[in-house]
């Protein structure tokens, strides 16, 4: 096996929620690896600088799309788009995600919606109105989950919720796709340095030393390496799976009394 198994050069990729933290991440990764990439955001003004900057550098093509993943017509004229700009698509990231802390019985039935709309039923737009491309020429998908997919989160129920949807989901189309080339798989990320979370825990990326053993927060592009990997033909075996990117475990437990 050589490092040639690892590149993505010549693929062509739409990565959505990229306006910053692990989309945009993953967007410059692939980028810089010679993908072409489609970048799209609820917001244009939020979602231009990213391709701008991208474009700047050595590497594969950006195009910036303003897209809300919860309308399906703008997710099926962001498909239009990619194939139109690049020939087709080869990898989609369903990355864009939101959430917010509440008590469950403090969730109103429109915020446990917006959220579930978001993370869940935006993964199933993108991915269905790709599946044709993905289809074509043996695609593949990347879904971002959450730890909080897998071991639930306190006063994050809906968004956790969510997340464990988007994992069965995962195991389920990687099942029923695999027959047709396209390889469907996962990443559960723990805490990771993002705007989002620095906003709510007080921890920026600048903060975080690699060479320090310290693995409770990760960072965006460590994430990216996760996605890298699963879109290349290095990962040609794995399929329908969830990588958890978590840092240390924690297994520390009460004993039983």
């Amino acid at each position: 096996m050589t490092n040639s198994r690892f590149t993505i050069d010549g693929s062509t990729a739409v990565v959505t929620g990229a306006s910053s933290g692990i989309g945009k991440a993953i967007a410059e990764r692939f980028a810089a690896d010679g993908a072409d990439v489609v970048v799209c955001s609820r917001e244009q003004d939020n979602v231009d600088p990213v391709a701008e900057a991208i474009n700047e550098r050595d590497g594969g093509e950006a195009v910036a799309v303003e897209c809300d993943v919860t309308d399906r017509d703008a997710v099926d004229a962001l498909v239009e788009t990619t194939v139109e700009r690049f020939g087709g698509l080869d990898v989609l990231v369903n990355n864009a995600g939101a959430s917010f802390m509440a008590n469950f019985e403090d969730i109103s039935p429109n915020g446990w919606q917006k959220i579930v709309d978001i993370n869940l039923t935006g993964t199933y737009h993108c991915t269905q109105a790709a599946e044709d491309e993905l289809k074509d020429g043996g695609g593949v998908v990347i879904n971002l989950s959450s730890e909080a997919g897998q071991d639930g989160a306190p006063f994050m129920s809906h968004y956790a919720a969510a997340k464990a949807a988007v994992i069965n989901l995962t195991t389920t189309l990687g099942h029923e796709w695999a027959a047709d080339g396209v390889r469907v798989n996962c990443i559960a990320p723990g805490y990771v340095a993002t705007p989002g979370v620095a906003s709510q825990m007080g921890v920026t990326a600048e903060e975080i030393d690699r060479a320090e053993v310290d693995r409770t927060i990760g960072l965006s592009e460590e994430i990216a390496d996760i996605a890298q990997f699963l879109a290349s033909p290095a990962s040609s075996y794995i399929v329908g799976e969830t990588i958890r990117a978590a840092g240390a475990p924690d297994i520390m437990k009460t004993p039983n009394s």
